[in-house]
């Protein structure tokens, strides 16, 4: 592991873009401008000799289709990364609702010896699914390596990467106040295969899951993680791998909170050993993964994808978890509101904050106009912290022994 900012493999262009980011990444300006369109170009070129057509998330392109569109011409994210921050704090913007825990950081009676893990922002590298592999770490300075702590993982979209997820969401402040380990996996080709979407990592077959696997293992061989508090969130194709980790890594992540993502695999072949928690974030105005379903509406992307609509992915973990309660509205603020679909199986609760013309963003962080409206009457991630703490794995399930 290396200081972000320092890389051995300086031949390899997608680490090179990353490198140059995070050399960056004290200016939001240069960061985005010069992150999105370099990886932009970079994936229109493809990775490893792949070519990468440019679609987003959903099935392939008809078969003969010779059209190659880049990432920029399907969705302008180059134009569409904000220049600056609009919240100067870095702290994301609107309230949450309650889920009966306090603004402290998770109590924890894991403890560890030996744990010799890089401190503060460093980068982790491995060999995994896929090939040579990266991660953004984040560690706040009260992090004792003695004392079992939280870890969030976060996935990025597809044809984003890890800064650019790590700006948007603004979680690193939100882990520094309440103590815990936030890190941002790299994607292949700036993509993750969560079943039926996205770019390289789906059609190469990459096994993300098992790559989530390594990654844990490793962190958990360095750092002082609570087994009984890991989960998983993410933005678009990332909102998808966090559903997708959920169906099939239910015994590690403790629960789950996808944002702008549905459920990528058939509900048949999601089976979680136990009921996982859920809080899903999606906008009704999602011209890239629309809240009813079926193809983008987003120019140039009709007709090139289709989705599962939100209520059916909700409904299937519903049916997983088996909740039975009447739904209750748990938070109304201006455009936002969640409602508790309780009475699961485990106190595995599914919740599903609705952003009224909210677009393909992250509610209460930073903006991406040419996506749609961010919200600022809610934080999804202020929300979604809370939801973690309050939703711990189960005593009565054991945490799988290798992370």
């Amino acid at each position: 592991m290396g200081s972000r900012g320092a890389f051995e493999r300086s031949d390899n262009a997608e680490r090179v873009l990353r490198d140059t980011a995070m050399k960056l990444r004290g200016g939001k300006e240069a960061l985005f401008v010069s992150a999105a369109v370099a990886l932009g170009a970079l994936i229109a070129c493809g990775a490893g000799g792949s070519v990468d057509h440019g679609y987003w998330e959903g099935t392939p392109a008809p078969a003969g289709d010779t059209a190659t569109p880049t990432v920029d011409a399907s969705v302008p994210f180059d134009a569409g990364w904000p220049t600056s921050d609009p919240n100067p704090s870095g702290t994301p913007t609107g309230g949450s609702p309650s889920f009966g825990v306090d603004s402290g950081a998770p109590a924890s009676t894991s403890q560890c010896t030996g744990k010799t893990g890089a401190l503060g922002d460093s980068i982790m590298t491995l060999q995994s699914s896929g090939g040579l592999r990266d991660a953004y770490v984040h560690i706040p300075a009260s992090y004792d390596p003695t004392a079992g702590t939280m870890i969030v993982l976060n996935f990025h979209g597809y044809s984003s990467n890890a800064p650019e997820e790590e700006i948007l969401a603004e979680m690193n402040p939100v882990a520094d106040a309440r103590n815990f380990i936030v890190v941002y996996p790299d994607g292949v080709a700036a993509s993750f295969n969560a079943g039926t979407c996205c770019g390289v990592a789906w059609t190469n077959s990459v096994d993300d899951v098992q790559f989530t696997k390594d990654l844990l293992a490793k962190l958990e061989s360095e750092y002082c993680i609570d087994a009984s508090r890991v989960y998983a969130t993410g933005m678009s194709n990332g909102g998808f791998m966090a559903h997708r980790l959920g169906c099939a890594m239910a015994d590690v992540f403790a629960a789950i909170a996808p944002v702008a993502g549905v459920l990528g695999i058939p509900a048949d072949q999601c089976n979680p050993v136990r009921p996982i928690p859920v809080l899903d974030f999606h906008g009704t105005a999602d011209p890239v993964v629309p809240f009813s379903g079926g193809p983008p509406v987003t120019p140039l992307l009709v007709g090139l994808a289709t989705f599962d609509s939100v209520d059916d992915t909700i409904a299937t973990w519903r049916s997983k978890n088996s909740c039975v309660a009447t739904p209750a509205t748990i938070y109304s603020s201006g455009d936002a509101t969640c409602t508790d679909f309780n009475g699961c199986r485990g106190d595995a609760d599914v919740v599903q904050c609705v952003i009224d013309g909210g677009g393909h963003t992250w509610p209460g962080g930073v903006p991406i106009p040419p996506l749609g409206k961010t919200s600022t009457d809610i934080s999804a991630t202020n929300t979604m912290i809370d939801f973690f703490v309050a939703h711990p794995m189960p005593s009565a399930i054991s945490p799988a022994s290798s992370l």
